[in-house]
């Protein structure tokens, strides 16, 4: 049976944002589903970040990441291997990879740049939900996660903005959209 990857990121940022070049990534959420959006896996990891390691207020209180969540994590070098052991378990299967927006697959080319790294990731098809959502539900301009579950008639389960529950909620919506 074919399944789809289904990732989410949180990165550092402060409040109006920052160009994505400045942010790095600090949890890494990522979970297999089968076409009925069921989970088969996950992962889910903290990553320091090490040009700006100290988190800003407002990335602490969008998040609920604490300092010492991320004071005791890996870099990305680190957790970028586990992450590609975790994913070649499910690579034969995989029709490609989703994400909520098109963000989590530019923070990812430009840290997998950074850090000179490759990934099985470039090799799958990625599909921005949130614009596929958008077009399948015939919205004047795509929403944001909270609001399309609320269009499913779904509420948001667990805590927003927090990787691995907002890349679950996202994998909610995928049979909505891309039906098997």
């Amino acid at each position: 049976m074919p399944h789809w990857l289904v990732i989410d990121l949180e990165a550092t940022t402060e409040e109006g944002g920052w160009p994505v070049a400045e942010m790095e990534i600090i949890e890494i959420g990522a979970c297999v589903v089968n076409s009925d959006g069921r989970e088969v896996d996950h992962f889910e990891r903290f990553v320091r970040p090490a040009r700006r390691p100290m988190l800003t207020s407002f990335c602490r209180e969008l998040t609920h990441i604490q300092q010492a969540q991320i004071d005791s994590a890996p870099l990305f070098t680190a957790v970028w291997p586990q992450f590609e052991r975790w994913l070649s378990h499910h690579r034969t299967r995989l029709l490609g990879w989703v994400s909520w927006g098109d963000y989590d697959r530019q923070q990812f080319e430009v840290q997998w740049q950074q850090h000179q790294l490759t990934s099985e990731l470039s090799g799958l098809a990625h599909i921005n939900l949130k614009q596929r959502f958008a077009q399948a539900r015939q919205l004047q301009k795509p929403c944001g996660l909270n609001t399309a579950l609320q269009l499913a008639g779904m509420h948001f389960n667990g805590q927003q903005h927090r990787a691995l529950t907002d890349a679950r909620n996202t994998a909610r919506l995928l049979p909505l959209v891309i039906p098997g």
